[in-house]
């Protein structure tokens, strides 16, 4: 069920997506060769706990029989990990890397979630257009998640763009609505067909994520159970937002 979410329950969400902003600035000044994505981890909840949060994804249950809850307070995917990895200090950041860092803060009863992907030091030409054309992907989705509009024009959005510029999206997981819980209804694709799906609302809050591969969109899991790679190894990127929708323009939440 698609939640409308009153005037208190939006300034909740601000406060939330404000600190999880926050906390991606921190990570993004320690990202930088010879870090392990254990460190970035230590330091996203430790922000977190300062600014009065928790570190919503840390403990999040798996779902699946033999697959323990998420063991980090982020999900910090390298090159071609395209969501879910796990930190660790055996993953070590070298020269030329990308990483996504995907994390969610849990405050006075709301979440806010975001994700940013970003390079270690100089990356290749191909990996600067990828993480370009992935988050303007959603600026070109932002256009469009407007009262009235339809959640297949926010996918449609994503994946027209994507594609005109040589990459393709990934089908198998998406965006979501968000609140008191991390993952609500309705389901964001990051694919699909103008007018079709959930007509947008006031005060309904989702996320718009685009993962974006530079190769093959086919996809694999992880022996851990949690990470996603691509199939082909090619490099993927991932960005997102916490949104409103409001009376006019949407407004993003996870932007300070």
């Amino acid at each position: 069920m698609v939640t409308i979410k009153s005037k208190s329950e939006i300034e909740c969400m601000r406060e939330a997506g404000r600190v999880a902003d926050l906390v991606q600035k921190e990570i993004e000044k320690a990202i930088k060769p010879g870090v392990t994505t254990l460190d970035l981890d230590k330091i996203a909840e430790a922000k977190m706990r300062e600014l009065g949060a928790l570190p919503a994804e840390k403990g999040y249950p798996s779902g699946m029989k033999g697959v323990p809850d998420f063991p980090a307070s982020i999900c910090a995917s390298v090159n071609d990990n395209i969501i879910h990895g796990i930190p660790s200090d055996k993953v070590v950041l070298r020269e030329g890397d990308i990483i996504s860092i995907d994390l969610v803060t849990y405050k006075n009863g709301f979440n806010g979630d975001c994700c940013r992907t970003y390079a270690v030091g100089e990356v290749s030409p191909e990996a600067k257009k990828l993480m370009e054309v992935t988050k303007q992907a959603f600026y070109e989705a932002l256009k469009v998640a407007k009262k009235g509009n339809r959640i297949g024009d926010i996918g449609y959005a994503v994946q027209e763009y994507v594609r005109a510029n040589g990459f393709d999206v990934i089908k198998e997981f998406e965006g979501h609505g968000i609140g008191r819980e991390m993952h609500e209804d309705p389901g964001v694709p990051n694919h699909g067909k103008p007018g079709r799906g959930v007509r947008l609302e006031p005060g309904m809050t989702i996320c718009i994520e685009p993962m974006v591969v530079a190769g093959s969109p086919e996809i694999c899991q992880g022996d851990d159970g949690w990470s996603i790679w691509t199939y082909d190894e090619s490099l993927t990127a991932h960005y997102e937002n916490t949104i409103l929708i409001t009376e006019n323009e949407p407004e993003i939440l996870t932007l300070s």
